[in-house]
């Protein structure tokens, strides 16, 4: 505290941007995990019998966040899936984070399925978050600074109960709560 007092005397601000506790929400995917949970499901895909001599297999595209899944039928994809799915969920990856895309069809019967990820806070739900906040009149203020959303009280309790608050009203995106600052 005394650190943050000589800093905040030293560059003119006021001592309420300093010392006040904060935290972000955030809805971040751990790229690691989601490789490794990607390569897992290929190794169970390849050794499984009903999958001996197809082409099927996952492809996660790091740079443009999606897991592109190939298939021989319809049949195979929703396979795959349920391959998938629970590998990322036991590598700690909340599966609300992906969207599904449309299933194509590829040269001959084969298919392919996008799977989207949503990473960062979306603006509309941003602003939902806001204004939750703000409606349950807790001394709490609430900026959205890009794709996550910074809250800043005057007690780490109040600041506790915002973060029960966000969990129960917001259950279609996985909320990351971070970067605690006292």
């Amino acid at each position: 505290v005394r650190d943050r007092l000589r800093r905040a005397v030293s560059l003119r601000l006021p001592l309420r941007l300093i010392i006040m506790p904060s935290f972000d929400i955030t809805s971040e995917v751990d790229m690691v995990s989601l490789k490794n949970a990607v390569d897992v499901a290929n190794r169970k895909i390849a050794n499984r019998y009903d999958f001996k001599g197809s082409d099927a297999k996952a492809e996660l595209n790091e740079k443009d966040k999606t897991i592109v899944l190939h298939a021989d039928n319809d049949f195979q994809l929703d396979q795959m899936q349920g391959i998938l799915l629970p590998e990322m969920t036991g590598k700690g990856i909340d599966v609300r984070c992906l969207e599904h895309g449309s299933i194509q069809k590829v040269s001959g019967n084969k298919v392919k399925q996008d799977l989207k990820l949503r990473v960062g806070i979306e603006q509309v739900t941003s602003k939902k978050i806001v204004a939750m906040l703000k409606d349950s009149k807790m001394k709490v203020q609430a900026s959205i600074q890009g794709e996550a959303v910074r809250v800043t009280g005057a007690k780490r309790d109040i600041l506790q109960e915002a973060i029960a608050l966000v969990k129960d009203g917001i259950k279609d995106v996985p909320l990351q709560f971070g970067n605690f600052r006292e």
